[in-house]
């Protein structure tokens, strides 16, 4: 458990891979159940421990998560998340196509309609509106290539069902080891390359501002287009 920043209304913790944050059918122990178990053991807390879950992310993604120790806390993320007043950004590792833009190009949007298949856990993405579906916009950015791989940041202008993975994968970019929306094989850790960053919101209690970032992986191609991005000529 990476808990990157914890105060008496707030955690917030880096999510690895495999990592689920709430409960589900597999009946695997939560990062949910894991946080109040540690909060009540540091805090010698008596009877049940308070801990709302904000947002989510898919099992196979790593990164920032949100969690409200206090139930105003919890309140006012919600309507926070609702109003788009919280900030994340995510870098995805996604395979290196004809006519992809250099990383001096500005963002690209990326604007489909999602579908959303329950029983299979998987969305559709099509270029007009078809029965059922919902709008999905989101931009991304290159920021470094290399031979058979690029990286790119991507920020959400909504808020659907494996977004991120259905649109880049729409665009052709699955993302790397993503099987379920066309990689055509899985890393070994059994995630795929794509995780949430970084976070910028204004306290919910406290009002002062919250911005965390973190490390990418410790993995090569991670580290090796990392490193390309943090190169002076790219900025």
């Amino acid at each position: 458990m990476d808990i990157v920043y914890e105060d008496n209304h707030l955690l917030i913790v880096n999510k690895h891979c495999g990592e689920i944050v709430q409960g589900d059918k597999t009946g695997d122990e939560s990062m949910a159940e894991t946080l109040k178990r540690y909060l009540k053991e540091k805090y010698a807390k008596p009877g049940n421990v308070f801990l709302g879950v904000v947002h989510r992310l898919d099992r196979p993604v790593s990164g920032l998560v949100v969690f409200a120790r206090t139930s105003k806390a919890l309140s006012r993320l919600n309507d926070m998340f609702r109003k788009g007043e919280v900030k994340k950004t995510y870098w995805a590792i996604v395979p290196r196509k004809g006519g992809m833009p250099s990383p001096t190009a500005a963002p690209i949007m990326l604007h489909h309609w999602l579908t959303r298949n329950e029983q299979k856990n998987i969305s559709r993405a099509y270029d007009n509106e078809v029965p059922g579906s919902k709008e999905a916009r989101l931009e991304y950015l290159t920021l470094s290539v290399s031979d058979r791989y690029a990286l790119v940041e991507v920020h959400l202008f909504t808020g659907r069902h494996h977004q991120i993975r259905c649109q880049l994968a729409k665009a052709g970019m699955p993302i790397k080891g993503d099987l379920k929306y066309g990689a055509p094989r899985s890393n070994d850790d059994g995630g795929i390359s794509l995780m949430a960053r970084r976070i910028a919101f204004t306290h919910p209690v406290s009002r002062q501002p919250i911005d965390i970032s973190i490390d990418v992986p410790d993995d090569n191609l991670w580290q090796t287009l990392c490193e390309q991005w943090q190169q002076p000529a790219r900025h």
